[in-house]
């Protein structure tokens, strides 16, 4: 990899125009003119033969690093390939939620800056991605689990994070739908972080690529890729539904799907691809200000803007890449909501769908070269790759310009596997189903 981070621009004859600045003044104008003034949000690319950088996924974490190379790094020679259109993977599959309440040292450092990138980024983007930090509050129900919460909440303290305990009488003005002595798990308090929240997930994805696309990176949609080049020891570019294209350096973000492409270049990943269902219900008027987590069961609850309860669970615990869950999940996710908020009982689920999400053996992610020179990888989310878009762009981008991780990053490389110095947040052990 070349660490020049002075990368000359692409040819003047891919240069693209803007979509322009939006703005209370520009709408109102727009708005006068008959709507005439407005482009495309993003340059529709076609692909060219050569690029020094070429992404494979056109998701959160691959627009991220696109746009963050060109910002942060001025190298502009980028292409970020899709095989759909920008906002349809799993980027716009999710629950929303950004925190950065962690256990490990190293994970809260990660995980707080990406919140405070998440702060503010709809002003650095112009864009408004609907960022929203009602706060994230996680419930316990026992004596030991309280004491596993003090701990994780002293833990962030101790690293300038925010964290608060919320006593019971707390709990029930924060959310008044709550039955703190239902007879499966009474609840006996809580940890709040309240720069936690949601943010609008497709707009995270169309936010990146228009602020990527009017720094000259090229967004390429519905270009599959089919294969991955070598020259010898090294990747030298990506065979894909249009053609051929070159790259010095090639980047796999395209979460549950890892694997696969990887496997292209027979390299094995410890990472296993899961089922993560979700569920939205019908609206309502407010009933809930917060992210609540439940911690008897694997649930999370939060209001959508439109007024729809969007709320998920566990992985359905087997390999799979279909888009959709099993009946087992979702009776499971639904008797937890019930259990801590029993008038859920009243709506109905107007849509669910599943995601794929690429398990790895510890739980942590995977920001790193791989042994094929010229290949990166950002993989390996689980449960947490929404929350850190903008840090895993950041540090993604970074590791492709200087050749070296970032210091944020450098406990997520590859090789912490064959090394034993796994980043196992639950103290699960080695089986990506539990994590």
């Amino acid at each position: 990899m070349n660490s020049d981070a002075t990368y000359s621009r692409p040819p003047e004859s891919h240069e693209r125009e803007s979509a322009g600045r939006y703005s209370l003044l520009r709408l109102l104008r727009e708005g006068l003119g008959g709507q005439r003034g407005w482009s495309r949000a993003w340059h529709k690319a076609e692909p060219r033969p050569r690029y020094r950088v070429v992404i494979v996924g056109g998701g959160g974490h691959g627009l991220a690093t696109a746009y963050y190379l060109a910002r942060e790094f001025g190298i502009r020679d980028v292409a970020v390939v899709e095989r759909g259109p920008i906002g349809l993977g799993n980027v716009g599959r999710n629950t929303t939620i950004i925190r950065s309440n962690y256990f490990r040292p190293e994970n809260i450092r990660f995980y707080d800056y990406s919140l405070r990138l998440w702060q503010s980024l709809e002003r650095e983007l112009n864009f408004n991605a609907m960022v929203s930090q009602r706060g994230t509050l996680n419930l316990f129900h026992t004596e030991s689990q309280r004491d596993l919460f003090t701990r994780r909440a002293n833990q962030m303290r101790l690293l300038g994070v925010d964290a608060e305990a919320v006593g019971r009488d707390s709990l029930r003005e924060l959310v008044p739908l709550i039955d703190l002595d239902n007879g499966r798990y009474p609840v006996l308090g809580g940890f709040l972080q309240r720069r936690g929240g949601t943010v609008r997930h497709d707009a995270v994805a169309w936010g990146y690529a228009r602020a990527a696309s009017a720094l000259g990176v090229d967004i390429i949609e519905h270009c599959e890729v089919t294969g991955i080049r070598r020259d010898g020891a090294r990747v030298s570019g990506v065979e894909t539904t249009r053609g051929a294209i070159m790259a010095d350096t090639v980047c796999l973000a395209v979460a549950g799907h890892s694997s696969q492409l990887a496997a292209m270049v027979d390299l094995p990943l410890p990472i296993e691809t899961h089922v993560l269902q979700a569920f939205v219900t019908e609206s309502v008027k407010p009933v809930l200000d917060v992210v609540l987590t439940y911690g008897a069961g694997h649930f999370y609850v939060s209001q959508s803007d439109r007024g729809g309860l969007v709320y998920g669970g566990a992985t359905d615990g087997y390999n799979s890449y279909g888009q959709r869950g099993t009946l087992p999940m979702a009776e499971e996710v639904a008797a937890a909501a019930l259990t801590v908020m029993p008038s859920l009982a009243r709506l109905k689920v107007v849509r669910q769908w599943g995601g794929v999400v690429d398990m790895s053996m510890d739980g942590s992610p995977i920001i790193s070269r791989t042994p094929i020179d010229g290949l990166l990888l950002n993989g390996g989310w689980c449960y947490g790759g929404f929350k850190a878009i903008p840090a895993g762009g950041m540090t993604t981008a970074h590791l492709i310009a200087t050749g070296n991780p970032h210091p944020l990053a450098a406990h997520l490389s590859l090789d912490r596997f064959a090394s034993g110095r796994t980043v196992d947040e639950r103290g699960l052990g080695p089986f990506p189903y539990a994590h």
